[in-house]
């Protein structure tokens, strides 16, 4: 990671170049078909960590979406966006924070079989779309949380496939509630380096453009 990115930084230029738009495309693509399959996968199986998974997945949709729509936008725009999406981001964690409690309540076992499987399908798209996204990792605070994102999501999926083992072995529910719970904090943890990222960037860009407005004055002055 450049020192600059792992300090927070924003490029001039907007990351308007078609690979990436095509990326972000078959990105949204892919994530908006896995959280209807895994939805429904979850609900079937009786799994809060499929569950959790596949509102990740709308949650993703959606942050790609956003994606590009901003961009070629100027930079504070972009990192403005970038805030927003890491509050998203936080929600998500709390909310599944909050499944994962329900679930202990209810006592609920879920299928280790369809966890296993759905598991194994999630893991295939988000490694397919982390691998594609893998060369703009170190980008300005948008495209640092697209990275993120597809890196949590494929680390979430292989957690779930250890679940679903966990299942398998014990007859419990608490390695799905376990993983859930992990996947929770992950989103929660994301969340927060996006949006210190983005407010560094917010400020740094406002400062860059309250001297561009002065700069005017001082001129005419003269």
């Amino acid at each position: 990671m450049s020192a600059c990115c792992s300090g927070g930084c924003s490029s001039d230029k907007p990351p308007a170049d078609a690979r990436y738009r095509r990326i972000l495309w078959i990105a949204l693509a892919i994530n908006a078909i896995m959280f209807a399959v895994e939805m429904a996968s979850g609900f079937h199986a009786g799994s809060v960590s499929l569950v959790a998974d596949a509102v990740d997945f709308l949650g993703d949709a959606a942050n790609y979406g956003i994606s590009l729509l901003v961009l070629g936008l100027a930079p504070i725009w972009r990192t403005r966006t970038a805030l927003v999406k890491g509050i998203m981001m936080g929600g998500y964690g709390i909310f599944v924070l909050g499944l994962t409690g329900w679930n202990i309540a209810s006592g609920t076992v879920p299928h280790a079989e369809t966890m296993g499987t759905i598991g194994l399908l999630a893991l295939v798209s988000n490694a397919t779309v982390a691998g594609l996204l893998y060369a703009y990792r170190n980008g300005d605070s948008d495209m640092r949380s697209v990275w993120l994102c597809s890196r949590n999501d494929a680390i979430g999926n292989v957690a779930v496939m250890c679940a679903a083992l966990g299942v398998f072995s014990t007859g419990t529910g608490w390695p799905d509630v376990l993983v859930a719970g992990v996947m929770g904090l992950l989103g929660t943890t994301a969340a927060r380096t996006v949006i210190a990222q983005a407010r560094v960037e917010l400020r740094k860009t406002q400062v860059r453009e309250a001297g561009a407005s002065v700069r005017p004055i001082e001129l005419k002055r003269r």
